[in-house]
């Protein structure tokens, strides 16, 4: 039995993954252990932010042959509703400042001469027939339509959240393949925090249903 580890940044998102099934443990992270499809499957709340999902990751990632993270997300540059397969996720707040510049790397890197390229990769679609997208993570809630379009413009995402990037990282430092499956609640502008709320347990619904499905194949 393959061991799976998800990631979800509210409770909200945990809950919509597997809804009522599973037993709950007490920890530094709320942790709902069960079997589902031939995997030992554990979801846990990681709470908001890089450093949240990166500690989740490293804490409880490391007896998992994958991690996924489920959830949440804003679009950018128009990105149609939906859930969306990630299949590479690039942090938007790292990198080195310049006069006039900011110049993002791939987190981790050093930041310094060629940026290169900036994100990471995910395992291969399993065939859901998802739309991919990139998605841009970072430590603020995007709700600015110019902060949205410079990533759409500088860093090709379209999509936004402030914990997949983080939980790439991580897994590229633990040798695990990771995964995400994220779905929209808002556009990234001055409507976001109303519409994120409004949408919130819709969208983490819609991107659990894909996870479940993703568990079912692999």
């Amino acid at each position: 039995m393959a061991a799976i580890l998800i990631l979800a940044a509210l409770p909200e998102e945990a809950d919509a993954l597997f809804p009522g099934a599973g037993a709950r443990e007490d920890g530094v992270f709320a942790l709902r252990r069960l079997a589902a499809h031939g995997h030992a499957v554990a979801i846990a709340v990681c709470g908001l932010g890089k450093v949240n999902a990166g500690l989740a990751a490293g804490l409880l990632g490391d007896d998992a042959g994958l991690l996924l993270m489920s959830g949440t997300c804003g679009a950018l540059g128009g990105t149609a509703p939906g859930a969306y397969w990630i299949a590479q996720a690039v942090q938007h707040d790292y990198g080195a400042v310049h006069p006039g510049l900011f110049r993002r790397y791939r987190a981790g890197d050093w930041p310094m001469g060629d940026a290169g390229e900036a994100h990471f990769a995910a395992m291969p679609d399993p065939g859901l027939g998802l739309p991919h997208a990139r998605i841009a993570s970072g430590d603020s809630f995007v709700a600015c339509p110019d902060a949205a379009a410079d990533l759409a413009a500088n860093l090709g995402a379209t999509l936004v959240d402030m914990e997949v990037g983080a939980v790439a990282q991580a897994a590229a430092r633990l040798g695990k393949p990771w995964g995400a499956i994220k779905a929209v609640t808002d556009e990234a502008n001055g409507k976001s925090g109303g519409d994120f709320q409004a949408n919130l347990e819709r969208a983490a619904r819609l991107a659990a249903v894909q996870v479940e499905r993703l568990i079912e194949r692999i």
